[in-house]
């Protein structure tokens, strides 16, 4: 009962967050195809950006490095490098620059000690453990719950499959402060010291980020939705 009706009605359960996670991913390509077509009018690259937003916040012991790949702009706190896309790093499009600037602005997070960015780092570890094995443990505790004199530990097998599950959605919720604030800081130091100044690069940049952050909002909603749908699944087969 559990696996072909679970089966079938998770697809049923996901299929509105799948649709939002293709909206997210087409308003991203999107925003990027139309703004990575349009030079800014400083001629200013990614990579130049990105240094002028450190150069903001005073930070000289991050450095700012190519990476192969289509939108793999990240930055590394351990290594203390950002890493650009071959579309980014030496673009001087008005998206190259938006995106450049978000992630120097998680170098300015890491710099400052930002506590939404320092709890995310601290979740990552027990997050890989609990999305790689939470809904393993739960489904060992209900074969447990099964056997006589074992339902409570079952039990309490599955509460603690489904929390440590859970967790991937704390990540995912403390996720969205952090790459708020990143573009957030991107678009002030971007108007403030006149990285762009042409009022429609300033707000192709914004929608480039906007866009952006829309994919994190569908990871969540994803992750809240297995969630949930496992909550229901297994304590709906207990009450069974």
């Amino acid at each position: 009962m559990f696996y072909g009706y679970g089966y079938f009605s998770y697809l049923l359960f996901m299929l509105p967050v799948f649709i939002l996670g293709l909206i997210a991913q087409s308003k991203v390509k999107g925003a990027y195809n139309k703004y990575s077509a349009i030079r800014n009018s400083k001629g200013l690259t990614g990579a130049a950006a990105a240094q002028m937003i450190l150069n903001h916040y005073g930070i000289s012991d991050v450095a700012i490095m190519p990476v192969a790949g289509k939108l793999s702009d990240h930055y590394s706190p351990n290594e203390k490098v950002i890493r650009l896309s071959e579309g980014v790093y030496n673009s001087t499009s008005v998206a190259a620059v938006g995106i450049a600037c978000h992630e120097a602005g998680h170098a300015a997070q890491h710099a400052e000690g930002y506590v939404p960015n320092k709890i995310r780092t601290a979740l990552v570890p027990v997050c890989n453990f609990g999305s790689r094995y939470g809904i393993l443990i739960a489904f060992i505790g209900m074969f447990i719950a099964a056997l006589a004199n074992m339902a409570y530990i079952g039990e309490m097998m599955i509460y603690v499959g489904l929390a440590l599950y859970g967790l991937v959605a704390v990540f995912q919720l403390v996720t969205l402060p952090v790459e708020f604030n990143a573009s957030k800081r991107a678009m002030e130091v971007i108007e403030s010291d006149g990285l762009l100044y042409d009022a429609d690069e300033i707000q192709g940049a914004k929608k480039v980020l906007s866009a952006a952050a829309m994919t994190y909002v569908a990871a969540l909603a994803t992750s809240v939705a297995n969630l949930l749908y496992y909550i229901l699944r297994f304590t709906g087969n207990r009450r069974r």
